[in-house]
């Protein structure tokens, strides 16, 4: 997604690939952000994230494949430009501010001499920090949060074309993070700064991005908006990545999928292949009455069947209710809102919210969906 849909990309990456230690850590990876965007690298520790953050910044040379800031090639088989000239910006997890110079100073070093003499550059971004009443304090004066909003003010006082920031909220207290993230977006996006994020936790992707790239062992496997990258995972794994699932097993005979909970649709998996159905907590709905289907019933709740709570957790906006399901002795989690405490051993008829079902043929048997594609229509279900 971007704000300005006729804007030329700000930071364009074609299919750089990185080899270390004779393992490729960076595969074929592409990208493009324009002004104003903030793209969310995504993906667990060890997938390259890191790496393809400082191939863009010009820290790591890639082996193959081209990095092209404001429409020009920086970095290609034939030139490599440092960092220094490639007008891009770095926010890093620990700040790296420097101890021997005030808030001012810190926002100050990265401009130009000229620029230097004058406040006014350096007035501004303290202001839109909300950090002009700390400008004659050092680092260790300073809170985890205002050393973050002076660290960001430093990154954007030279105006780069691009701001790197990697795992940048990680050190700060988890009460602070949201209202700090939030402070985040707006100055970004005031200053129409092109930004990667790169990121482990899904939340903070959802919660910044215009546009989140889930990275897996060195390959990006889906793009698209926060909203389509959850409601329309790519596989099972990345279902499971942005939130907790549930995981019914079948196989597939006539397009079909028999479950205890009726036929499921797997359009596109041969016949006899092996399939996981996937759903997500708050989409399993509880009852004491087999034939009843909650207070809301729908068409898309499908069968019931008969499972017994194991375990239940308050987990503040909702109840995390575990039930040994009575098919398979199998435990399935449904999250039931606000407070919800039944007993252990009490039964209930579980039914699915179908419409919210996922079918994924089983490890090394392929995919559903083109993993580059931005948009996944969700697996429909028939009775």
């Amino acid at each position: 997604m971007r704000n300005d849909a006729t804007a030329a990309p700000r930071l364009k990456v074609h299919s750089i690939s990185r080899r270390l230690g004779g393992r490729e850590v960076v595969s074929d990876v592409s990208m493009e952000i324009a002004p104003g965007q903030i793209s969310c690298l995504l993906g667990p520790s060890g997938c390259g994230k890191s790496t393809t953050l400082r191939i863009i910044a010009g820290l790591d040379r890639q082996d193959g494949g081209e990095v092209s800031i404001r429409g020009q090639p920086v970095s290609n088989d034939r030139i490599h430009l440092p960092p220094e000239r490639r007008s891009v910006g770095m926010m890093f997890q620990d700040f790296a501010l420097f101890p021997f110079l005030t808030v001012r100073g810190n926002v100050a070093f990265g401009l130009n001499k000229s620029e230097r003499k004058g406040e006014a550059r350096v007035s501004e971004l303290l202001a839109k920090v909300a950090m002009e009443n700390f400008r004659d304090k050092f680092p260790h004066e300073l809170s985890g949060g205002e050393q973050q909003r002076a660290a960001l003010a430093r990154a954007l006082a030279p105006k780069p074309g691009i701001l790197l920031m990697d795992e940048p909220f990680s050190s700060l207290d988890n009460r602070l993070r949201d209202g700090i993230r939030d402070e985040t977006i707006a100055v970004l996006k005031e200053e129409k700064t092109a930004v990667l994020l790169v990121t482990h936790e899904p939340q903070e992707a959802m919660r910044m991005g215009d546009e989140i790239l889930l990275m897996r062992e060195g390959k990006i496997i889906q793009r698209g908006a926060p909203y389509a990258m959850y409601n329309s995972p790519v596989d099972r794994e990345a279902a499971s990545f942005f939130s907790e699932i549930n995981l019914i097993r079948g196989n597939v005979k006539n397009a079909l999928v028999q479950t205890p909970f009726g036929q499921f649709l797997a359009p596109g998996i041969s016949d006899g292949a092996d399939v996981e159905i996937v759903i997500r907590p708050q989409h399993l709905r509880i009852d004491f009455d087999r034939n009843g289907a909650g207070p809301n019933p729908t068409p898309q709740d499908g069968v019931p069947a008969r499972g017994v709570v194991e375990r239940v957790r308050f987990i503040g906006d909702s109840s995390l209710v575990e039930l040994r399901m009575d098919f398979d002795h199998s435990v399935l989690k449904a999250a039931v809102p606000a407070v919800f405490m039944p007993r252990a051993g009490t039964p209930f008829w579980v039914s699915m919210r179908r419409d919210r079902c996922y079918v994924f043929p089983c490890a090394g048997r392929g995919r559903v969906h083109d993993p580059l594609s931005t948009t996944y229509p969700i697996i429909d279900t028939v009775n």
